[in-house]
């Protein structure tokens, strides 16, 4: 069974995101799509100052096997990539929702609402 953090909002298209405490939005990819992908090589990350709109494509993960576009799930601006990440893609493989990879100030944070919770998310990935 996958692991689906409770405390996360999840996309279709496989990323969570987390509301921080500041308001701003942490996001990377689920456990699910890192095992659908396997070893992942290389992470492009968004550009830090960037403008991104909700379902945006603004990064991509490679892997031995496949790419990956890495969508916005809320739109906002960038504020941080994940260099550790950016450095040594795999951390993603052992620890997806340790290994962040950017972080968002969202322009409209209603736009989280429109995202699957925990059980749904399940359901959709058949877990």
């Amino acid at each position: 069974m996958a692991n689906i953090p409770d405390n996360l909002k999840y996309t279709e298209s496989d990323e969570w995101a987390r509301l921080e405490a500041d308001g701003t939005v942490t996001v990377g990819i689920t456990d699910f799509a890192q095992e659908s992908l396997g070893d992942i090589v290389f992470v492009e990350m968004p550009t830090v100052g960037n403008t991104v709109a909700f379902n945006d494509g603004v990064a991509v993960v490679e892997s031995v096997k496949a790419a990956a576009d890495i969508h916005a799930p809320i739109g906002g601006e960038i504020l941080e990539v994940n260099e550790e990440v950016r450095g040594s893609p795999e951390l993603v493989n052992g620890d997806a929702y340790g290994n962040w990879l950017f972080r968002v100030k969202p322009s409209n944070a209603a736009e989280l609402d429109k995202l699957l919770n925990a059980e749904q998310y399940a359901a959709k990935i058949g877990s």
